[in-house]
């Protein structure tokens, strides 16, 4: 650690919470050297205390910690309206575990073992997918219903104000309010969004999320609509 040099002050910040101290601190001293900002913590309640002295810009998070567990502390972090992006880190690396951490708030899903190389990627695609996008002539922002979404900045205002979207969530209408009327696949929505061979189920995941945002009601939704067969379409004007 003594030897890496330090990260600009600019780079992007990462939370690391695992109870395994050894894999805590190769993945730090990993991600500085590509370089990140890494703050560390060991359990659930000790990532909540940092959490409440900054913003990171996203956080790797292992599923099998005593206590709370990653997927516990992903859905009260969720539940409570924050948005920081979550990677989980899990032995178990089912797709019906990855489903299950998805369904929880996170926006990705890495099995244990697992190369530093491919976490790397995943995390850099992860902040890309999150981040601003480049503008572009489909950029306006798109009325649903009383709400507006402003896909540049990523934001869904509602009459009460800002509406809360997961990075995952926000990325996904970013996508779909970008071809409004348009039917997309969920082979091209997951290549969008640089999404794995798993993105797929991926999308249904947070289509559901997604529903749950912008529909009055997510079972007869108006405005996000699937289209049997063929993929998902965004009738704003509907």
């Amino acid at each position: 650690m003594a030897d890496a040099a330090p990260p600009p002050a600019d780079a992007a910040h990462v939370l690391v919470v695992d109870d395994d101290q050894r894999l805590r601190s190769l993945l730090q001293r990993y991600l500085i050297e590509q370089g990140f900002r890494v703050s560390t913590a060991s359990s659930a309640a000790e990532a909540r205390r940092l959490l409440g002295a900054m913003q990171p810009d996203a956080m790797v998070l292992d599923v099998t910690m005593p206590g709370e567990n990653g997927l516990e502390l992903t859905r009260a972090l969720r539940d409570g309206g924050q948005e920081l992006p979550i990677l989980l880190l899990t032995a178990r690396g089912e797709p019906q575990d990855r489903i299950a951490g998805l369904e929880a708030g996170s926006d990705d899903y890495l099995g244990k073992p697992f190369e530093p190389r491919e976490l790397l990627l995943r995390l850099r695609a992860l902040l890309r997918r999150i981040g601003p996008p480049t503008p572009t002539e489909n950029a306006r922002p798109v009325r649903i219903g009383a709400m507006e979404f402003d896909p540049v900045r990523g934001l869904l205002e509602g009459p009460d104000g800002t509406v809360h979207l997961t990075g995952g969530e926000s990325a996904l209408l970013t996508v779909l309010a970008r071809h409004p009327n348009e039917v997309l696949s969920r082979d091209a929505i997951a290549r969008t969004l640089e999404m794995d061979e798993a993105g797929e189920r991926a999308i249904d995941v947070q289509v559901t999320r997604l529903r749950r945002r912008i529909e009055a009601d997510p079972r007869e939704p108006r405005y996000l609509h699937t289209v049997r067969g063929r993929g998902y379409v965004l009738r704003p004007g509907t």
